[in-house]
């Protein structure tokens, strides 16, 4: 192709920062420029965003990346959020709550409620979204029994892909995959969910309709002013973060299982028709592609947690090479890292974090390889359920840690799964653009428009010692017995 090849826009809205991605048709254009704002913790277990401070966000990391080339060459935009996010909009389509994100747990309580009896299991086997304060039907119900005024006086409730198409559309509106993140939809007729809208408490017309992933709305003049493309401007609606990370990393087979690391940390693996398997959660990619997967909510943030607490004086990348001279397994030190309230697999936000078997000779960097390594046996739990769907025969990652060694090697030992490292550090950004050019008519298959637009990312293949293996195997027989042992301890007290 010329250097006038077409170029699409792939854009990754998530928990910390909007990333604008450009990928030519040819592969000779693949950029990123990204814009960062602010997770808030207001209150213990609240986890909120400014939609402003988002809405800024977007804007201008897509505006520096169509800055960069003829804007003429841009045929569409293609979106990927994070899910699990709740806003309130007036009917003027101004906001008038902050996003609860994913991390937030404020709803704790109402998730225990629903789940005390047979309601929670089932809104999970209808929906795909275990019943946890994540879930917007969850995060409803609080505002139910604390600010009852808010939930029924505002005009619309949405996610943040639908505060993301408001602001690039104004449009009100949603997509399968965000709805299958939301708790509140039936899998089976791609619809809202009757039960769930009454459990709620909010009436259908305060919800947005629910478009296919495919489809495609135009892009508004304010927005495209802003940015510098033409109104009118192809904007299809996109998935999932979760859902496009698989298909940003080729992570679209049976066997092959795709891995994802930012703040937060996902398994999942791509089935063709939804189904719920006990301790995970089933999402849309479109409508006949659906990936059944777990997400921790405690992932990249533990390394910053662990880097601000142990290694104060140094970036994450230092703190890692630290690490590393300790030895695999961290001579005993156990880290539990739920910093935030967890999910999968076990979907309990009140289980909090702590490190097991310390003892005096551990120094500093001891707790930050046990912290990374405590991250990757959560994943573990994870993929012994996803191994319930089908075999396990590669794990294809991506995500900002794993240009550590550290992360790379931990993580590949604990899963103990041959690791490639995909050169996608877009991965959910790549993902939304090859559904772009699926729904744009540019490729007939998904797995074409991968082909097409992968380009030449490196991929690297993780190889651990057998030492190492051997070292996290036998932790993850230690680890039940040692918990065993505080079991008794804790009897002692009573």
């Amino acid at each position: 192709m010329s250097s006038d090849s077409p170029i699409i826009l792939g854009l990754d809205v998530g928990t910390t920062a909007a990333k604008a991605s450009l990928f030519s048709l040819d592969g000779h254009v693949r950029l990123t420029a990204s814009r960062e704002y602010p997770l808030l913790n207001p209150q213990p277990g609240w986890h909120v965003q400014e939609p402003a401070a988002i809405a800024r966000g977007v804007l201008d990391a897509m505006r520096e990346a169509v800055a960069r080339v003829d804007a003429a060459r841009i045929v569409g935009i293609s979106i990927s959020t994070a899910m699990h996010g709740l806003l309130g909009l007036d009917a003027d389509l101004r906001p008038v709550t902050e996003l609860l994100t994913w991390a937030d747990s404020r709803a704790w309580h109402q998730a225990d409620e629903l789940n005390q009896h047979s309601t929670g299991p089932r809104l999970h086997y209808t929906s795909g979204t275990p019943t946890h304060p994540m879930s917007p039907l969850v995060k409803l119900r609080w505002f139910a029994d604390h600010e009852p005024d808010v939930l029924h006086g505002t005009a619309h409730w949405v996610g943040l892909k639908d505060w993301v198409l408001v602001v690039l559309t104004g449009r009100v509106a949603t997509e399968l995959s965000t709805a299958s993140g939301s708790g509140m939809l039936d899998m089976e007729a791609r619809d809202w969910n009757p039960e769930a809208i009454e459990l709620s408490g909010v009436r259908l017309d305060q919800l947005p309709p629910i478009l296919d992933t495919t489809d495609i709305l135009p892009l508004a003049e304010a927005a495209a002013a802003e940015i510098g493309l033409p109104a009118g401007l192809p904007v299809v609606v996109g998935a999932g973060d979760g859902p496009l990370g698989n298909l940003g990393t080729g992570a679209m087979e049976p066997g092959k299982a795709g891995l994802s690391i930012g703040t937060s940390g996902a398994v999942r693996m791509v089935i063709r028709m939804p189904a719920v398997v006990s301790g995970l959660f089933c999402y849309a990619l479109t409508r006949d592609v659906w990936v059944a997967g777990g997400a921790v909510s405690n992932g990249g943030l533990v390394q910053r947690w662990l880097t601000e607490t142990y290694a104060p004086t140094c970036d994450d990348a230092e703190a890692c090479r630290r690490a590393e001279a300790i030895p695999p397994g961290s001579d005993g030190l156990v880290m539990i890292p739920y910093l935030v309230a967890e999910r999968a697999s076990l979907w309990d936000s009140e289980i909090r974090g702590a490190f097991l078997h310390v003892r005096q000779a551990h120094t500093p960097d001891h707790f930050l390889r046990a912290g990374v390594e405590g991250v990757a046996y959560q994943l573990w739990t994870i993929l012994r359920r996803v191994r319930m769907i089908n075999r396990v025969e590669e794990i294809r990652a991506t995500g900002g840690v794993f240009r550590s060694r550290l992360w790379r090697e931990v993580v590949a030992g604990v899963l103990n799964r041959p690791l490639v490292v995909t050169g996608a550090a877009e991965g959910s950004g790549l993902g939304a653009a090859i559904l772009g050019a699926r729904a744009l008519g540019i490729v007939g298959t998904l797995q074409e428009g991968y082909e097409l637009l992968r380009g030449e990312a490196v991929e690297t293949r993780v190889v651990v010692s057998e030492q190492a293996q051997a070292a996290y195997e036998t932790m993850r027989f230690e680890v039940p017995r040692m918990l065993q042992r505080y079991g008794r301890l804790g009897a002692d007290f009573r």
